[in-house]
């Protein structure tokens, strides 16, 4: 399997494979369609996942008719045409192929996997803290607060956790009665994806990152999961520090490709 330049370590390309699947089932909205062996998806919310084409079959149309009727569902649904590439990606040579059409990348990002749980030790909370899981709308409400989304963003990602194939369970960081941490996680057999950490931003550096996936992935062992995965940007230092101590490491990088500045 051909990867992009990460440093890894060696995983099982079968788990790997297994990622990938969970991943996409997880970020499923309910706006999507299949195009010769590409899964298009065009839901207007703010993850890249849900509203991109995944070329997950090479399918028998060239790429460049292919790229032709995808964009006219991108059109419709207002949004830029946006490909994801990961080492799954086909038909083979697809990446190179894009960028001679005139597409550009941008967005490197890294899944991390965590092959084995059992290390995971519960956080032992001070009094002035708490943990707590929270319906998945006032989740999204949440989050989207702290982020300073817009109000269609938002109802877009509770729309989509709403009608995911998986279940995901959302879950609150309080310090003296205040959320300033908050993360869900989707559980797949025993495959569990960390999905959406934030810190409120007066609040970094305090370790509250640690404790909250500490404490999801504590919980999602205690439901069967055994490995763990989650995305991340390649350059979100802070982020990818705390997923390290927690003991994941690159699995593969994956990017998408447009040929709208603005989307990049």
């Amino acid at each position: 399997m051909k990867m992009n330049p990460v440093t890894t370590r060696s995983f099982d390309t079968g788990l790997l494979a297994r990622v990938e699947d969970a991943g996409l089932n997880a970020s499923a909205p309910p706006q999507q369609r299949w195009v010769d062996g590409w899964l298009l998806r065009f839901s207007p919310g703010k993850a890249k996942r849900a509203r991109c084409i995944n070329p997950v079959a090479a399918g028998r149309r060239p790429v460049p008719d292919k790229l032709a009727a995808c964009q006219a569902v991108f059109d419709a649904a207002g949004l830029p045409l946006i490909v994801r590439i990961t080492p799954f990606a086909q038909p083979a040579g697809l990446d190179t192929q894009l960028e001679s059409l005139g597409l550009c990348r941008f967005d490197d990002t890294r899944v991390m996997v965590l092959e084995a749980l059992d290390d995971i030790v519960p956080p032992s909370l001070p009094d002035t803290m708490e943990l707590q899981q929270v319906g998945l709308e006032a989740f999204c409400q949440r989050i989207g607060a702290l982020r300073g989304s817009p109000l269609a963003q938002r109802q877009a990602h509770a729309q989509r956790l709403a009608q995911s194939p998986v279940p995901f369970s959302a879950f609150e960081l309080k310090v003296d009665g205040e959320v300033l941490a908050c993360g869900q996680f989707a559980l797949e057999d025993d495959l569990v994806g960390v999905y959406d950490v934030f810190t409120a931003e007066p609040a970094r550096g305090r370790g509250l990152a640690s404790m909250l996936c500490a404490g999801l992935l504590a919980r999602a062992r205690e439901l069967g999961a055994r490995h763990a995965y989650l995305q991340v940007d390649r350059d979100n230092r802070p982020a990818r520090t705390v997923y390290h101590r927690l003991g994941f490491a690159d699995g593969y990088a994956y990017h998408y490709r447009t040929r709208d500045p603005d989307a990049a």
